[in-house]
């Protein structure tokens, strides 16, 4: 599956969980398909550390849409769900999560260690990188906060163990809804919201490494479009 196959994966579940809240008011099935689009785009960011000429441009790009996208999204959210609440849309939330990766490159090429004990120490610097800017994140409301840091980070942390990438993920998707499960209580839509949520696992792991067709900045514009003609139209 090339990356143009889960951008087109990810913008179509993207589509249907936002058009679920001015359809239906509020939580509908579209919202568990909706599910299956943020961590197809976390994987897209690590992949995009990857193969960028120039992080600097590339960490710019993605700001500069976060603020485009804000209003948008603020009118949105208010609009169809909490117009009583300010969240800052998924696109910073990616963004901190390309920080976290490219800071922990930064560093862990700093670090003096032997090959003994190279894996721990990136590990740990890693973690901690990743859980700082995750708070940041989660401070400042960020569309998926902290959690979606860490998804963002995990992949670019095992891009070369797939079996560890899938592990790690089904875990943190186990954490952030078990812990609504415990504490709430059990209720049937939380554990689908939990398993859609892990579902895009597959996908990403039949990602062949290939570009395919480049709609780089279609992802860009879509997201705050689609959302200003929700607003408008419903």
């Amino acid at each position: 599956m090339t990356s143009f196959a889960l951008k087109i994966i990810a913008l179509v579940s993207m589509f249907l969980d936002h058009i679920s809240y001015p359809l239906y008011g509020g939580f509908s099935y579209l919202n568990l398909l909706g599910r299956i689009a943020f961590p197809i785009f976390a994987f897209q960011i690590s992949e995009g550390f990857i193969h960028t000429r120039s992080i600097k441009k590339y960490i710019l790009r993605l700001g500069l849409f976060a603020i485009i996208s804000q209003i948008p999204f603020q009118l949105f959210h208010q609009k169809f769900i909490n117009p009583n609440s300010i969240t800052l849309n998924v696109f910073f939330t990616l963004l901190f999560g390309l920080i976290a990766i490219w800071i922990y490159d930064c560093l862990k090429k700093t670090v003096d260690k032997s090959e003994k004990n190279k894996c721990h120490l990136e590990l740990i610097v890693g973690l901690i990188v990743a859980c700082l800017i995750g708070y940041i994140a989660e401070l400042l409301q960020t569309d998926y906060g902290f959690w979606g840091v860490i998804v963002v980070f995990m992949f670019y942390l095992f891009k070369e163990n797939k079996l560890a990438m899938v592990i790690s993920f089904i875990t943190l998707c186990i954490i952030k809804y078990g812990y609504r499960l415990i504490v709430y209580g059990f209720n049937m839509p939380t554990l689908l919201l939990g398993v859609f949520t892990a579902l895009p696992i597959i996908f990403i792991s039949l990602y062949n490494g290939k570009q395919g067709k480049k709609i780089k900045y279609l992802l860009y514009f879509f997201y705050p479009v689609h959302l200003l003609l929700f607003y408008f139209i419903f």
